[in-house]
């Protein structure tokens, strides 16, 4: 891939990827290796967990159209090799969060996905994104469940 294009994002903002049922099937240990790497580097690139995990819920029911969004990742990552977590020392202590969900964006199953982040003055420290376990009814539902996540 060292002739490709970078890429802007890591995943296009209007793309939505479920289980391509009519797409060519691809090798199964060349795309969870693909992916086993790149959820190695999200320990150091939180920018790209949430598009690593939605490639990764296609492991065993991988196509092309799954392929062909992982390896946008790593076109994002070629043309944003000198970004990366930065912990200053002359940083104020003072903890702050930040949540947020969305409504149902899981198009399979209408599930939303919940995100958190804690900042210890600028400084990125924990962050967390995962598909909420039930269904919310509406908006205001789905941030009731994110926020009682996130006081967890």
């Amino acid at each position: 891939m060292e002739n490709y294009k970078e890429a802007l994002t890591p995943m296009p903002t209007n793309c939505y990827m479920d289980a391509d049922t009519t797409g060519v099937v691809v090798d199964q240990t060349n795309y969870r290796g693909l992916i086993g790497s790149l959820l190695y580097l999200t320990a150091s690139r939180p920018n790209i967990m949430f598009v690593v995990c939605l490639c990764a819920r296609f492991q065993s029911n991988r196509n092309e159209s799954h392929l062909k969004a992982a390896k946008r990742i790593l076109k994002y990552l070629k043309g944003t090799s000198i970004v990366g977590l930065w912990y200053p020392s002359h940083s104020p202590i003072q903890l702050i969060g930040y949540f947020d969900s969305d409504f149902a964006g899981c198009k399979l199953d209408r599930k939303s996905t919940s995100g958190t982040c804690h900042l210890l003055g600028s400084s990125l420290i924990s962050w967390h994104n995962k598909k909420q376990a039930c269904v919310a009814l509406s908006i205001a539902e789905a941030e009731y469940i994110v926020v009682g996540s996130y006081c967890a």
